[in-house]
């Protein structure tokens, strides 16, 4: 499972293996915010270059496909070899995604990309969904936290709806600030958000150390999964503390089991 990726600007392509030597998951070379306009044919050719020699997992966030910008992004990189992932910002229906023809991640940057989450998630391009929180605290100038909570959750679910991969958390943007970093994500993955987009390498180890299970959950989880093996995994079981077991909770320990495995 994906826990981390790490952005990096599509014109600094002396950063690019870098990135993939970071331990990050996924590499995701940004040829929109991160590049100015006067940079962008520059960061496309580097992305283009680079690419077939690629040594990682490594997707490209486009342009806004809305512009010439973006069409001339997707044009270029369809079919091209080391591009594992197509990530698209300011998606805001689903019948913007109708003419693209690999498999995206889309952003969701915006209140109509929120209000449309479900039939956006339900398109069979989409590979996954991804929330633009800056952009979208911007347009609502939402400061609240619970009230960003509540959008993180309508696009929790219609990931979740459409059988898609866990929705990521959205930037950190204090790269020093470690503490935060480690309850933002605690915040997070309570509300079923797993795994983090980050900004520097030095938040990947930070990302990873949160979304592991705890030795405590492990060690519940642990507990679960031989009390049903004993019982041979027939109907509800009871733990010695009192707690009953049935298969959703097993199915759930055994899930946390394996990404303590995983992350370790």
């Amino acid at each position: 499972m994906i826990t981390t990726w790490l952005y990096v600007p599509g014109d600094r392509p002396e950063r690019f293996g870098k990135a993939v030597a970071s331990g990050a998951d996924v590499v995701i070379i940004d040829l929109e915010d991160a590049v100015a306009p006067a940079r962008k044919e520059e960061a496309l050719a580097a992305t283009l270059a680079y690419l077939p020699s690629a040594s990682g997992v490594v997707h490209v966030r486009v342009n806004d496909l809305a512009t010439a910008r973006g069409q001339a992004d997707l044009a270029a990189l369809a079919g091209m070899p080391g591009l594992a992932g197509l990530r698209v910002p300011k998606v805001e229906s689903a019948r913007a995604l109708d003419a693209v023809p690999v498999p995206v991640h889309a952003l969701l940057e915006s209140a109509a990309g929120i209000v449309n989450a479900v039939e956006i998630a339900a398109h069979p391009k989409v590979a996954g969904l991804a929330l633009g929180e800056q952009d979208l605290r911007a347009e609502l100038s939402m400061t609240s936290e619970a009230a960003m909570d509540h959008l993180r959750l309508q696009v929790v679910l219609a990931a979740a709806a459409a059988g898609l991969p866990p929705v990521a958390m959205s930037v950190y943007p204090d790269v020093r600030d470690e503490e935060g970093l480690l309850a933002s994500c605690a915040r997070g993955r309570a509300m079923g958000l797993f795994g983090r987009t980050a900004i520097h390498p030095r938040q990947v180890p930070v990302i990873r150390r949160a979304f592991r299970p705890s030795e405590e959950e492990a060690a519940r989880a642990r507990e679960v999964v031989e009390a049903a093996e004993a019982a041979g995994e027939t109907g509800a079981i009871a733990l010695p503390d009192g707690r009953f077991v049935d298969a959703p909770v097993l199915a759930r320990a055994r899930r946390t089991l394996s990404l303590y495995d995983a992350l370790a």
